[in-house]
């Protein structure tokens, strides 16, 4: 099982390799939600996205054998991008799998870190058993976006760096896609900070941890179509729902609508591009779906991997 000591070991090992990432704070955020609140801006992670520090510490451990052998990842952009780097900084070789409508920007940003790209249909096919066959015919180690203990460990450190500049916290608010990034950073925080709420945010389409929590064991749904697109995922993790279903308090849902607020608020009001699954934690918070809230908030930032033309297209000025 997942533990606090992974998550720092992790830390030591993208300890001047990933970013620390900056905290930010907003009096006219505070104000409106009643909460002082911090924001863990993971858009100034490496490759844009928290996904570096998973994808990074999972290829540092991997074994010289399997670094000459290359690796593999499947991901509908981030995660693409952060194995790509993270392959070249350690001299090896990746391929990636993607949906064949990933984001353009994504698309590119994953090749030129020099990985090759193979597409799939998101809406059509099992990528997870696509990614499996892929790496066997090649010989290459496969390194999945959330449902692996290294790269949990890797995004649990998100939390672990939020807790240690800014303190105790009463509540976590954390986007959910595969739910890598929770089950790191609710293992992390729950023991650091004792007492905290752990509250995940996934978009209304793709309520599948909401439904799974709900039913005790984990649950499928047809592919959510969601701007969101990081977060479009029809089943939790095995692994993290493991830990998830053990330290999280809610999923709590948004719409895309309200996910475009909370991309407005933070370009106006905080200065930064969020991508829609970067901002749909900041959308919770926003829209008021936490209730009895604490003094203290944390949010995560998780992305903000959106094109020019993406971001105008989705705020209707294009």
């Amino acid at each position: 099982m997942l533990s606090l000591t992974d998550v720092q070991a992790a830390a030591e090992r993208l300890k001047g390799v990933a970013h620390r990432t900056p905290v930010l704070t907003s009096r006219t955020l505070d104000e409106r939600v009643g909460a002082q609140v911090f924001l863990k801006a993971e858009n100034f992670q490496r490759i844009g996205a928290f996904k570096f520090r998973g994808a990074y510490n999972a290829i540092s451990r991997l074994s010289p054998e399997q670094l000459a052998a290359g690796v593999a990842a499947y991901s509908s952009g981030n995660h693409a991008q952060a194995v790509a780097l993270a392959a070249r900084l350690a001299g090896t070789s990746v391929v990636n799998l993607m949906p064949e409508d990933s984001p353009p920007t994504k698309l590119a940003a994953t090749r030129g870190y020099g990985a090759e790209v193979v597409t799939y249909d998101r809406y059509t096919q099992d990528r997870t058993a696509l990614a499996q066959e892929l790496a066997t015919e090649r010989g290459r180690t496969l390194i999945p976006p959330y449902d692996h203990e290294d790269v949990m460990a890797g995004q649990g450190t998100v939390a672990l760096e939020l807790i240690e500049e800014v303190g105790h916290l009463g509540a976590l608010i954390v986007p959910v896609g595969g739910g890598g990034l929770m089950a790191g950073c609710a293992t992390a925080a729950t023991m650091l900070s004792p007492g905290i709420r752990m509250i995940g945010v996934e978009p209304a389409a793709g309520d599948d941890h909401a439904r799974s929590l709900a039913a005790g064991e984990r649950v499928e749904i047809a592919i959510p179509r969601t701007i969101a697109d990081g977060q479009a995922i029809s089943t939790p993790g095995e692994l993290t729902f493991a830990v998830n279903q053990r330290l999280v308090e809610s999923f709590e849902l948004v719409s895309d609508a309200e996910i475009l607020e909370a991309m407005v608020f933070a370009f106006e009001r905080l200065k930064i591009v969020l991508e829609p699954s970067g901002a749909s934690a900041l959308a919770a918070l926003l829209a008021g779906r936490i209730h009895g809230m604490p003094e203290r908030v944390g949010v995560v930032l998780s992305g903000g991997n959106v094109g020019l033309e993406r971001f105008q297209e989705l705020l209707g000025t294009s």
